[in-house]
């Protein structure tokens, strides 16, 4: 027997023989932790070896040359049964009869003892479903000798398309192993490195050969590689693969953190049986920077659109600083502060020490995202609100003097482990400094967010520098404007007077902005008193300041004694050309000619002016446009008084009528702006309502009417500016008034005298009698010389004395300067120097001359006559 049948006899196929002895030649030579020869020989499953791939066929030649043993694999592969095939010539059976010549050659050559390899065409088997078709079968004949010592051969064969496809996949398999850019491995059953590429082996050194064997330990992180290897046996147990998994780990010789992207699959055999798992992987570290890089970026720029909404929207600096820590505060910072120049908060325009960064500051907002923990900064800590400044060698200060940022070192020890001291510029000059810190955990302040705090504290510096102007500015317009209104309490004769002015959102507790409205109380001749009240329609320094050019003019307009509603057609005039360069008649003119019409601004208020005769208690009330006037007579509930609204000022072209109303004594006059009656929440008519329901005690003191009003009217007031200006009527008593009518003859002067000093020692004013006589008889005799009519003569005690001399004339009194050889002409000089004031106006039939006189035991003292008169010489 030949050596192959006794090996055969160990298998039921002598091709199984081969196999299971190639199987245990290549479990031989396996690695740590591979099968031993003994289990690779006698496993009952495939061995998932090459076998799987190549079906190799294999068959015996006897002595005789002809064939004394066929395989089941040869059946399979050349289609004829062992019973055909046992005993026929292998040469006439499977070589085309050209070919069998030189095949019976090299039989006879191989039975002689040589060995042959070659490809022989054949035909496949018929399967029933496909014809049979021409193949090449790679043979390799091997000599050998049977028991008896003949000679015969052992047949292997091959299909040559399956070696062919072999070659080829193993050939492009190398190639996309070998010269693949990314890390390739190929990892066992034991998550061991079976094979590695170049690729692999040029990140982790050596060669690929020296990572055969080696676990993921050996080149990542313990907690790391726990991780991964769990993930290799869950793919390897499962066949899920793996996609994109981070790794992170270093290379060998560097303290460099790299990141990998990873992709595991599991690789089968040729049989479909498990055999381990490849591992693709690829460098991210620079992937994984730039998309920190990005989402920085996005982070930045959305924390930069969220300033830019919610910083500056309040004009108040403390305000605008803590709305800065609200956006750093956790977003980009876990704990802020910020500290401004004092001398910036009281409003100096350059505080002291702005140079050298030493100026006293205020810490004027501090936020905290990590449990409250304090910031202490360089230094003691600073509370909120606490006054303070940094060491000259400080970095704060450095950071102050240079304006620009500087990192604060950390203290040992404490919470914060990165600090940022960033100044605060606005138009090149710094308001302050913001400081924003992280804590320990927390990523340390780099470049990108050095340059985001610069940007932030920029916006935020911008808006607090811009506070600061409008309040400087609004100051300066809110002094203006409270200099254009009557200082302290004003006082006038048979009148109590109280009054109260607020500006617009006063009451809300945000910034006012000034307005238009003002009152005035004028003191008119004859103890007569005027009431104005006005409103111009805007707001802003514009206003204030027309409002204060119609407070000028009706102060003018006033002192000349005019009836009410011609003091208001006046007023009205000068308003038509308070927008107009060339006055009203400019005004009028571009009125006329509609292109030029927007060329000039129209300036329109309202305006009530009334004047008050406390010796007769009755008031003459003129209205421009404006609210009705209120009065509450004793015992009777409060009304509006019923007062022709008439035209605002700046309209022109409709005059103004006059209403003349009687009060009662301790009747309460009230005059008032919109402000207090009409808001946006609350229509004029239930405002108008509330304020006359408000007025219900007129006899309470007039301080507390007026607080009452206010409170009372808390809820419809404080967008616009309130003025009110309340009176109780006290008319002048009977006994203080001294009235007298004279004839048209001289006799009438020395008349006049004894009437003046009889009165005024019926007063207890014995050292007003001279002068008073002394002036008396001028005006008198004034009226007999250039007058009309018969001559009437008032005294009237107040506050002071006032003279009043009428007649019929309408010619008014004018002062001259007399000669020194003129007789006369000294008249109206001499009651100039002798009296604290003089002067006439028009009555309804004739002129009144008078002249007013301090009270003794004043403040102002009385000129000698004597002396007046030397001094006229």
């Amino acid at each position: 027997m030949s050596e192959i049948p006794a090996r055969a006899t160990e298998s039921e196929d002598p091709s199984d023989g081969v196999r299971a002895d190639a199987a245990g030649i290549a479990a031989a030579d396996t690695g740590p932790g591979e099968a031993s020869p003994g289990d690779a020989m006698w496993q009952s499953s495939p061995p998932g070896s090459i076998y799987d791939y190549i079906k190799v066929a294999s068959f015996s030649i006897g002595p005789d040359g002809l064939v004394d043993q066929w395989s089941l694999r040869a059946e399979q592969l050349l289609g004829i049964p062992a019973e055909r095939a046992v005993g026929t010539d292998p040469i006439e059976a499977f070589i085309d009869p050209d070919l069998r010549e030189r095949g019976q050659r090299k039989m006879a050559e191989i039975l002689d003892g040589r060995e042959w390899t070659g490809v022989v065409p054949f035909r496949t088997p018929d399967t029933g479903t496909e014809r049979g078709q021409r193949a090449l079968a790679e043979v390799y004949v091997m000599p050998t000798r049977t028991e008896d010592g003949e000679k015969a051969a052992v047949c292997i064969v091959v299909d040559v398309r399956t070696l062919r496809s072999i070659e080829t996949d193993l050939a492009a398999s190398q190639a996309i192993f070998g010269q693949s850019p990314f890390g390739f491995l190929l990892i066992d059953a034991d998550l061991r490195v079976r094979r590695a590429n170049q690729r692999f082996a040029s990140v982790f050194g050596g060669t690929p050969d020296d990572h055969r064997g080696k676990g993921v330990h050996d080149y990542l992180p313990r907690a790391e590689a726990d991780r991964v290897t769990a993930t290799l046996r869950r793919v390897l147990e499962t066949g899920d693969s793996i996609t994109d998994m981070h790794v992170t780990g270093f290379v060998p010789g560097t303290d460099e953190r790299r990141h990998w992207s990873v992709n595991l699959y599991r690789v089968h055999s040729g049989s479909g049986r498990p055999i381990g798992v490849a591992w693709l992987g690829t460098d991210v570290t620079a992937r994984r920077a730039a998309a920190r890089e990005a989402a920085a970026a996005r982070r930045n720029l959305a924390l930069l659109n969220e300033a830019g909404a919610r910083i500056g929207n309040s004009l108040d600096l403390e305000t605008t600083a803590r709305q800065l820590l609200d956006v750093v505060v956790p977003g980009f910072c876990d704990l802020a502060t910020v500290d401004l120049y004092q001398g910036l908060l009281a409003g100096d325009e350059t505080p002291p020490g702005l140079a050298d960064g030493s100026a006293e500051l205020r810490r004027v907002a501090f936020s905290s995202a990590v449990s409250d923990a304090p910031f202490h900064g360089t230094g003691e800590r600073v509370q909120l609100g606490a006054v303070h400044h940094y060491p000259f060698n400080s970095p704060c200060a450095d950071a102050l003097r240079t304006a620009r940022p500087r990192t604060v070192p950390a203290e040992d020890g404490g919470l914060v482990q990165s600090t940022l001291a960033v100044p605060m510029v606005a138009h090149d000059t710094v308001v302050g400094l913001a400081q924003f810190a992280r804590t320990k955990g927390s990523e340390p302040f780099g470049d990108r967010d050095r340059n985001l705090a610069v940007e932030l504290a920029a916006r935020a510096a911008v808006c607090i520098d811009n506070g600061r102007l409008y309040r400087r500015e609004h100051e300066r317009a809110l002094i203006l404007q409270r200099s254009l209104l009557p200082p302290g309490d004003p006082e006038a004769s048979g009148l109590d007077i109280a009054c109260r002015y607020l500006p617009g959102n006063a009451a809300t507790g945000r910034p006012s902005e000034v307005g238009g409205d003002w009152f005035d109380v004028i003191e008119l001749p004859g103890h007569r008193t005027a009431l104005v009240v006005g409103d111009v329609m805007g707001r802003g320094l514009r206003a204030a300041v027309a409002m204060g050019e119609l407070r000028t003019a009706v102060r003018t307009l006033a002192q000349l004694d005019l009836e009410p509603a011609e003091v208001l057609s006046q007023l009205d005039e000068i308003a038509r050309g308070l927008g107009a360069p060339g006055g009203v008649q400019q005004a009028t003119r571009a009125a006329r000619r509609p292109r030029e019409a927007d060329l000039s601004e129209v300036y329109l208020a309202t305006c009530v002016y009334a004047v008050y005769d406390s010796v007769t208690r009755r008031c003459t009330f003129a209205n421009a446009g404006h609210l009705p006037p209120v009065l509450v007579e004793p015992g009777e509930p409060a009304l509006m008084l019923d007062v022709p609204p008439g035209m605002p000022l700046g309209v022109g072209g409709e005059p103004f009528e006059e209403v003349e109303v009687e009060l009662p004594e301790g009747a309460l006059l009230a005059l008032y702006t919109d402000g207090l009656v009409e808001s946006r929440d609350h229509p004029l008519d239930e405002g108008l309502q509330a304020f006359v329901g408000a007025l219900t005690d007129p006899a309470r003191p007039l301080e507390d009417v007026c607080d009452h009003v206010l409170n009372t009217l808390d809820s419809h007031h404080g967008e616009d500016d309130i003025a009110l200006l309340m009176a109780r009527v006290q008319g002048l008593p009977a006994d203080s008034v001294g009235d007298w009518t004279l004839p048209r003859e001289p006799r009438s002067v020395g008349r006049a005298r004894e009437y003046a000093r009889a009165q005024l020692l019926g007063w207890d004013l014995e050292p007003l009698v001279d002068t008073t006589e002394l002036l008396v008889s001028e005006l008198v005799t004034n009226a007999l010389r250039y007058g009309e009519g018969e001559i009437r003569l008032r005294l009237l005690l107040d506050r002071t004395l006032v003279c009043e001399v009428w007649d019929s004339g309408l010619v008014q009194p004018r002062r001259r300067r007399a000669r020194d050889t003129d007789e006369g002409g000294r008249g109206l000089q001499l009651v100039g120097l002798l009296s604290a004031a003089w002067g006439s106006r028009r009555t309804p039939r004739g002129k009144t001359v008078w002249f007013e006189l301090p009270l003794p035991g004043g403040d102002t003292t009385l000129t000698d006559p004597a002396e007046a008169l030397l001094s006229l010489f």
